[in-house]
């Protein structure tokens, strides 16, 4: 068992993990579930986005954008299940 507060890395890892491990659950279903309740109960997204963000300098100009995440039920579960596991292994 750690000992003191982890380091962001930590957070940053289980959290990636997660997300991938949601996204890869989440997916499966879309493709594996019949239509019905239970299929969009469990791959409902929100797809927060930002920008385009335009940045014009007088020597270059840049636009950056649209960024968008997209966050669903089984997301947030893989996030717990990873953070879950790397706190067991760690």
């Amino acid at each position: 068992m750690a000992i003191g507060p982890r380091k962001p890395l930590f957070y940053v890892g289980v959290l990636t993990v997660g997300f991938v491990l949601g996204g890869f659950l989440s997916a499966l279903l879309k493709r594996f579930l019949p239509e019905g309740p239970a299929k969009e109960f469990f791959t409902w997204t929100v797809s927060p986005s930002l920008g385009p963000l335009h940045l014009d300098l007088i020597i270059f100009s840049l636009t950056l954008g649209p960024i968008a995440v997209q966050v669903s039920l089984l997301g947030i579960v893989g996030v717990v299940l990873a953070y879950l596991l790397a706190r067991s292994l760690f």
